[in-house]
């Protein structure tokens, strides 16, 4: 039986489900999540060639999206040191096994990339049975956002982080005759850490109202650190596009800015429906000592 049907149940009949049964709950929502992974990191290794030749190995070619979008914005600007033609550098595998190694890799990191969003469903269809009205009222919507913000976020790291970062890396070099040639384990390793992270980083706002809601952070704090935020975005802003060009540190720094915006918003509004939950039971609760039907419809 799906978890949001014992717990009507559970309300139903007062009965609470036993540990072991929680357990036995949770064990199988794993389980199909677990098993949506295996099915896409299957899929993406039948086309393992396919995703290599497109995706993988894109930024690494002077063609790539990015690459060419940047040479358009130089001709456009003026700013000739932003348009990337040239990757000097070759990839090799160095390890008898090390093909095969990056193809289970790659595959694992896709299959977890595309099972995301409903292996994070069935984990908040077992945890919203557990969350209060009020809790679940003002979280709706949660799958859509926390799914939408993690794409983003790897999408930003696959199409602009990683280009910069590979392209600063590919190009870099303390004498001429020393020749860049990249190990695939290192090249793979790059792109998987850079575009999870960023799908990691573009949860600020999920962080924002989760921390919000349990009372450790407030749009006070948030707005009173501002400038101490921006300045750690610059930071971390130079640090991926270690490129003196200061339009692609602007093409990092934009986003993350935004996003720090967005978490104070969502800081407020958590923190207004706190008000209103507390103004509501109080209204509830006075209704009930004084013995009369409460509608919390009519005060809406």
């Amino acid at each position: 039986m799906p978890l949001d049907q014992e717990f009507d149940k559970e309300n139903a009949t007062g009965d609470e489900m036993s540990f072991i049964e929680h357990l036995e709950e949770l064990r199988w929502h794993v389980i199909r999540a677990v098993g949506a992974i295996l099915i896409f990191t299957i899929a993406a290794f039948i086309y393992i060639e396919e995703i290599y030749d497109k995706i993988i190995l894109g930024p690494s070619k002077s063609d790539f999206w990015t690459y060419r979008m940047l040479c358009k914005i130089a001709d456009f600007t003026g700013a000739e040191g932003l348009c990337i033609d040239k990757l000097d550098f070759e990839l090799q595998s160095r390890e008898m096994a090390g093909q095969f190694t990056m193809a289970l890799l790659s595959s694992v990191i896709i299959g977890l990339l595309f099972a995301f969003p409903y292996a994070f469903w069935e984990v908040w269809r077992f945890i919203k049975p557990g969350l209060k009205p009020a809790e679940r009222r003002v979280s709706r919507g949660a799958v859509f956002y926390v799914t939408f913000l993690f794409l983003s976020g790897v999408f930003f790291g696959y199409y602009i982080v990683s280009p910069l970062a590979i392209n600063f890396l590919a190009n870099f070099q303390l004498d001429p005759r020393i020749k860049n040639q990249f190990d695939i384990t290192s090249y793979v390793g790059l792109i998987s850490v850079l575009t999870l992270a960023c799908g990691l980083t573009f949860q600020l706002p999920v962080v924002a109202f989760v921390l919000s809601r349990i009372g450790f952070l407030n749009p006070r704090f948030m707005r009173e650190y501002r400038k101490h935020a921006f300045v750690v975005i610059l930071i971390l802003a130079a640090v991926i596009t270690p490129s003196p060009d200061v339009l692609s540190q602007v093409l990092v720094a934009l986003p993350l800015t935004l996003l720090y915006e967005i978490s104070i918003m969502v800081s407020a509004w958590v923190e207004r429906s706190k008000k209103e939950d507390a103004e509501l039971e109080a209204k509830e609760e006075e209704a009930s000592a004084m013995g009369e039907p409460w509608n919390p419809d009519a005060d809406m």
